[in-house]
C-alpha cells in the first residue's frame, strides 16, 4: 500500500547541487572552447548554439500537451507527446529560417523568420485541434489548473466535466502554444545559422574545394546538427514536464529553470562536437 500511496518525486523544487554541477560543466566547456579556438567563429558558434538550445528548452514549456488523456477529452492540450509537438514546431521554424538564410545575411531577419515559422505552425495546429475538440468531440475548452483564463478572464469550472482535469484547448493554452513555437523556431534557426556560418568558413580549406562546391555539404551538416540538437532539448524538456502541461499558467511551468540549465549544458556538449568536426 505504501508503494501505491507514494507521491511522484518529480516536483517543481530545484536541486541546487545538480544545478551547480551543470553550470560548472557549462563553464568548463565554454572555457575549453575559448582556450582551444580563441574568440573566433568557432567560439561564437558555441555561444549561439547554447542560446538557441536555451530558447528551445524554455519554449517547450509553453506548448500545451495533453497526450493520451487529451485524446479522450480528459485533459486540456494537444493529443501528442511533448517532444513530438515541439519538434514539429521547431522543424517548421527551422525550414523558414533556412529559407531566409538563402536570401539575406541579416541575423535578426533570419531568426525572426524562423520564429514566425514555428509560431505559425503552432497557431495552425492549435486552431484545427480546437475545431476537432469542439465540433468533432463536442466538448468545450476548459482548464483544470485555473478558475479563470488569465488572458480572457473567462471562468472555467462550470465547463469542466466531472472526473477530468479539463479538456479542449483554452485560449491561454492557444497563446502559450504560439509563444512556444516562436521560441522553438528562433532557437532552432539560431543553431542552424551559427553552424552554417562556421561550416562555410572551414569546409573549403578542409576539403580543398571552392566555397560554392562545399555549400551543399555545409547546409546539410548544419541542418542535421540543428535538428538533432532540437530533439535533444525537446526531450530534456519533456522529462522535466513529466507528462502533460497546459501552458504558461500550469504549475509545471515553474520547473523551467531546471530545463534551461539542462538545455544549456546539453547544447554546449553537442555544440562542441559539431564544431570539432571542422575546427580541429
Amino acid at each position: 500500500m505504501s508503494a501505491v500511496a507514494a507521491k511522484p518525486t518529480a516536483g517543481s523544487a530545484v536541486d541546487m547541487t545538480a544545478m551547480i554541477i551543470g553550470l560548472i560543466i557549462l563553464l568548463l566547456v565554454i572555457a575549453a572552447t575559448y582556450f582551444v579556438f580563441g574568440s573566433g567563429l568557432a567560439f561564437m558558434a558555441l555561444i549561439g548554439i547554447i542560446i538557441g538550445g536555451v530558447l528551445i528548452g524554455f519554449g517547450v514549456h509553453f506548448v500545451p500537451v495533453g497526450g493520451a488523456p487529451a485524446a479522450m477529452g480528459q485533459a486540456p492540450g494537444i493529443a501528442t507527446g511533448v517532444a513530438m509537438l515541439a519538434a514539429g514546431a521547431g522543424l517548421a521554424g527551422l525550414f523558414g529560417g533556412a529559407w531566409a538564410a538563402q536570401t539575406t545575411d541579416n541575423l535578426y531577419v533570419i531568426v525572426i523568420t524562423g520564429a514566425v515559422g514555428g509560431g505559425l505552425m503552432m497557431a495552425i495546429t492549435c486552431m484545427f485541434v480546437t475545431f476537432i475538440y469542439v465540433f468533432g468531440m463536442g466538448i468545450p475548452c476548459a482548464s483544470g489548473k485555473v478558475l479563470k483564463d488569465p488572458i480572457t478572464g473567462d471562468t472555467q469550472p462550470e465547463f469542466k466535466s466531472q472526473g477530468t482535469e479539463g479538456h479542449g484547448l483554452p485560449f491561454v493554452s492557444y497563446v502559450g502554444g504560439v509563444i512556444g513555437g516562436l521560441f522553438g523556431g528562433a532557437g532552432g534557426t539560431l543553431i542552424y545559422l551559427m553552424l552554417l556560418d562556421l561550416y562555410k568558413e572551414e569546409l573549403p580549406g578542409m576539403m580543398n574545394a571552392l566555397p560554392g562546391q562545399v555549400l551543399p555539404i555545409a547546409v546539410t551538416l548544419a541542418g542535421m546538427f540543428a535538428i538533432g540538437m532540437f530533439l535533444v532539448n525537446a526531450v530534456l524538456a519533456a522529462y522535466n514536464i513529466t507528462g502533460t502541461i497546459e501552458g504558461p499558467h500550469d504549475p509545471k511551468f515553474k520547473r523551467f529553470p531546471r530545463a534551461i540549465v539542462a538545455s544549456a549544458v546539453a547544447s554546449a556538449v553537442c555544440g562542441i562536437v559539431a564544431i570539432m568536426i571542422v575546427a580541429l
